[in-house]
């Protein structure tokens, strides 16, 4: 059973960063496919970041030159460096991971079978 447990959320005003953090166990991160994904109440749940077993990374448009994705495959943790956050970027964010399909898009919630339970982020103007 794959578990994963973000954190690092919080609070900041507009312009400023956070790094997340999502622990893996029962699983580890140099095999999979790993992702973040954030969501708003009422819309639905859109992918940011994700990152292949080779180290492939794909973003959304939204966030490119903002976000950095990465993970240490020793400490099985998944990071998320965010800067230069806009309130728009307000939203909880969630880490998936599963097994590698050729095709994936890496930014598609139906691809992943394993979730965290989501950690806040909100950015004040």
């Amino acid at each position: 059973q794959v578990q994963l447990v973000e954190s690092g959320g919080g609070s900041v005003q507009a312009g400023g960063s956070l790094r997340l953090s999502c622990a893996a166990s029962g699983s580890t991160y140099s095999r999979n496919c790993v992702a973040w994904f954030r969501q708003v109440p009422g819309k639905e749940r859109e992918g940011v970041a994700g990152i292949d077993s080779n180290g492939y990374t794909r973003y959304a448009d939204s966030v490119k030159g903002r976000f950095t994705i990465s993970k240490d495959n020793a400490k099985n943790t998944l990071y998320l460096q965010m800067n230069s956050l806009k309130p728009e970027d307000t939203a909880t964010y969630y880490c998936a991971a599963d097994g590698c399909e050729w095709g994936w898009t890496l930014l598609r919630p139906a691809e992943f079978r394993y979730w965290g339970q989501g950690t806040q982020v909100t950015v004040s103007s």
